[in-house]
């Protein structure tokens, strides 16, 4: 199977199967999914939305976050993975777009990395989320997932596998492309034991062909002799 037919095989199962797809964090505007974004760094989308709640009631838009108080914000996050870090990327996040984007998100990735908190992978998500721009974020999911199964080859970081992925998906189904993987890789093809014996993936993947008898018994794919 060419690489082409592999990924055509992978975008026509999930527009059969799984059509709708999205992120699982909780948010109703551009800045609420800005913040958790940022606070999902190594931290689970479920625990993300735990908190993030009260942060949005206490802090409803950018205005408020900009004249919070550090101690006020690391209250209402420090149950989230370095809550440290994440308390002082909001309020500079909050500065920034107050002072040098006129209290209005900026939505172009250029302009979204300039943010303290905000990477590549955040602003991709921003932008493909929110505005529907071809952006392909790139997390530790996509980037395990890709690789095992053959649809980018020899990338050694996520803007190398970003970069080979965009060239396969069809523009208008990069936002959504995302969010089929990193889905598919949160739940099936997740790091220790893929769960192959459930994929509906296995035809076009490369992990699967190479697997030995030993593997699939190993994974629960076949019972053991």
């Amino acid at each position: 199977m060419t690489r082409k037919d592999r990924f055509q095989f992978v975008i026509g199962y999930f527009q059969t199967f799984k059509p709708e797809a999205e992120t699982e964090l909780n948010f109703e505007n551009t800045y609420q999914l800005l913040v958790a974004v940022i606070l999902s760094a190594q931290c689970t989308d479920k625990r993300v939305n735990m908190h993030t709640p009260e942060l949005f009631r206490h802090y409803p838009d950018i205005k408020h976050l900009y004249q919070a108080e550090y101690d006020d914000v690391f209250a209402l996050v420090k149950s989230i993975s370095f809550p440290g870090n994440k308390t002082r990327h909001l309020l500079g996040m909050a500065k920034k777009v107050t002072e040098d984007f006129g209290g209005e998100i900026p939505m172009t990735v250029e302009e979204l990395v300039q943010l303290p908190g905000v990477g590549r992978k955040t602003a991709n998500v921003i932008t493909s989320v929110v505005d529907g721009q071809p952006n392909m974020a790139v997390d530790t999911h996509v980037f395990r997932v890709s690789a095992r199964m053959g649809l980018t080859v020899g990338a050694k970081n996520p803007l190398q596998t970003e970069l080979q992925l965009i060239k396969y998906v069809p523009k208008e189904l990069v936002p959504k492309f995302h969010h089929w993987i990193i889905l598919h890789g949160r739940y099936t093809c997740v790091a220790r034991k893929p769960k192959c014996a459930e994929c509906g993936l296995k035809p076009a993947c490369k992990f699967f062909s190479k697997l030995t008898r030993q593997d699939k018994e190993a994974l629960g794919i076949i019972p053991v002799a």
